[in-house]
């Protein structure tokens, strides 16, 4: 049994990465019916952001949760500047042409950031430094091991990591809920879901309610690239596209354009993951299949519910 939630929680912290980067991918998909390539690597620019930002401001050398949440909240204003200028030069100029032509930019925009950023940083991997420390005026009764790890009942452990990677995703979740649902931009973002042309006619900045929507997606991606930094601190031009590619499943399984769809996909694929890793050679699936089991579940779900867990059915007229 410690096993199992051993595994459980490795999944569930991974999935909460996945879940970030479905968020941007839902929402811009909700708003325009594209499917943005390129936000895998927005994913990517956060966490190189993010190491830029805490080496040169010194919080690399001494760890604190001040030096995280500047270095969290500043990776984050740059990818969403980043994801608004992709779509202002990038996307609007081809939004009146086919889907074809948005999806083929999309693709072309995807590899420009790659190879911009093996240009400059070199395709070799680099070290992203530790930010999060235990605090040392935290009562002793909530002092981790020597290893960082809280024990929960025989073998089973949680880093201090990995309670601040859940925390922080839960807090930018619900956020996320607050904006779309609570605010004024939300109204309008869920107006132009609904129907752009029509919001249009209400008198809704379109384009700045989707401008909007992409620098939100492209936050919450470069959120998941700075946690996912802590958990596994290797960094490279290319750590997008897997983790891009896994979101994509986790959006669509979760029922693309659906938020809660989304975070639930995300920890899906999270979990089934871990799970094959620590219990896939009992029934004869390899752990390096764990990348594969995550399109099979896609497939899988597809073939049952094309919608989604929790998407449902639009007809749309001919």
């Amino acid at each position: 049994m410690d096993t199992f939630v051993q595994q459980l929680i490795n999944g569930l912290t991974i999935g909460s990465i996945y879940a970030l980067i479905a968020l941007g991918y839902t929402m811009v998909y909700g708003i325009l019916r594209l499917i943005n390539f390129a936000h895998g690597d927005i994913y990517m620019v956060g966490a190189y952001a993010g190491f830029i930002l805490a080496t040169a401001l010194g919080f690399a050398a001494s760890p604190s949760i001040f030096g995280f949440a500047v270095t969290l909240l500043g990776s984050m204003a740059i990818a969403a500047a980043i994801g608004m200028a992709i779509e202002r030069f990038a996307y609007r100029p081809v939004r009146k042409y086919s889907k074809m032509t948005t999806l083929i930019t999309a693709i072309g925009m995807s590899l420009l950031i790659e190879y911009l950023f093996i240009f400059f940083f070199s395709p070799t991997p680099r070290s992203f430094p530790l930010l999060l420390r235990v605090p040392q005026w935290l009562p002793q009764f909530f002092q981790p091991d020597e290893f960082g790890n809280y024990v929960l009942f025989g073998n089973a452990k949680i880093s201090f990591v990995q309670i601040l990677i859940f925390l922080v995703s839960i807090l930018l979740m619900i956020i996320l809920q607050y904006i779309i649902f609570y605010t004024k931009i939300g109204k309008a973002m869920r107006a132009v879901s609904f129907n752009l042309n029509s919001a249009k006619l209400m008198g809704i900045n379109t384009d700045f309610v989707i401008a909007f929507t992409f620098a939100l997606g492209s936050s919450l991606a470069a959120a998941g690239g700075v946690l996912t930094a802590q958990y596994n601190p290797k960094i490279d031009p290319l750590m997008g596209i897997m983790y891009g590619l896994k979101a994509f499943v986790a959006a669509v399984l979760g029922g693309i354009g659906n938020i809660p769809g989304a975070v639930l996909g995300g920890l899906v694929i999270g979990a089934a993951e871990t799970l094959v890793v620590g219990y896939g050679g009992y029934i004869g699936i390899p752990s390096t299949y764990r990348d594969a089991v995550a399109f099979a579940i896609l497939i899988l779900v597809l073939l049952i519910r094309p919608a989604g867990l929790l998407g449902s059915n639009v007809q749309e007229k001919v």
